[in-house]
């Protein structure tokens, strides 16, 4: 087997004691192999630690315990200097999208937006531009770029942020509840681009608990209950075994079998 693009290994996010109360344990040893090109959906109820993991994955939280390898290479057990390259190499392989599509807005037009991304990693403006309509046009966007983003629609927004993450080149995208408050044309806008994206190669790692929405398209089913993976492995697999208790509905309910569980085909 290839060697895997990201190693969680033995993941802890522990809480301290707030008011008296004992301190909190929301990620409970987390272990998994993440590898390129997999589409990768990890489905848990709010509060199940789905988004800790992700910004642990990221970089963006220091975990309690544990370590996080990008190839090979340690992201919390490094020393700084080590550490330093191995998260610059990260942000230019892993991009994500928020729940929160207008919190990751920062430009006052779609192709600042996108363009913001590129500028930071070096890229002069007329490169980091060029790399920006490149992936407004990927996403349908271009003839949005001189639009104010927050004039933009709920699914247009969620592409902004995806073209984001393209213009940097990025190879690996961490969705977090990528169909949160959009409607039905707007979950089969993002339903297309992460079809899309899979079938470019992009390596994806979706967040989620709308599993009836997307879970056709997954390779892998990682179901995470109170900060623990209860269970790992093919999404026809992982369905046959879901426990009421974890939080997680059946997406077959209104389907004949996983591989229908998508509303693209709806």
């Amino acid at each position: 087997m290839d060697t895997p693009l990201f190693s969680v290994n033995n993941i802890c996010k522990i809480f301290p004691a707030v008011a008296g109360e004992e301190p909190f344990t929301a990620l409970h040893g987390i272990s998994l192999d993440i590898f390129a090109g997999q589409c990768l959906m990890i489905a848990g109820s709010n509060g199940s630690g789905k988004t800790l993991l992700m910004r642990i994955i990221a970089g963006l939280l220091e975990p309690s315990g544990g370590d996080v390898l990008f190839r090979g290479q340690s992201l919390y057990g490094a020393r700084s200097v080590e550490r330093r390259e191995t998260e610059k190499a990260l942000r230019r392989e892993l991009g994500l999208v928020f729940q929160d599509a207008d919190a990751q807005i920062v430009g006052e037009t779609a192709i600042e937006d996108a363009a913001f991304g590129p500028e930071n990693l070096g890229l002069s403006a007329a490169d980091a531009n060029a790399c920006a309509d490149k992936a407004l046009a990927a996403m349908g966007l271009a003839e949005k770029r001189d639009n104010a983003p927050r004039r933009l629609s709920g699914g247009e927004k969620r592409r902004l942020a995806i073209a984001g993450v393209l213009a940097m080149g990025c190879n690996t995208i961490i969705m977090d509840e990528p169909f949160a408050n959009l409607d039905w044309p707007g979950v089969v806008q993002t339903l297309n681009i992460i079809r899309d994206l899979k079938n470019d190669g992009k390596t994806l790692i979706i967040l989620t608990h709308e599993l009836e929405k997307v879970l056709a398209l997954a390779d892998r089913l990682v179901i995470l209950h109170q900060g623990i993976i209860r269970h790992d492995g093919p999404p026809a697999e992982v369905v046959e075994q879901l426990n009421p208790a974890w939080g997680v509905r059946d997406p077959r309910r209104n389907y004949a079998a996983v591989k229908d569980c998508s509303w693209l085909e709806h």
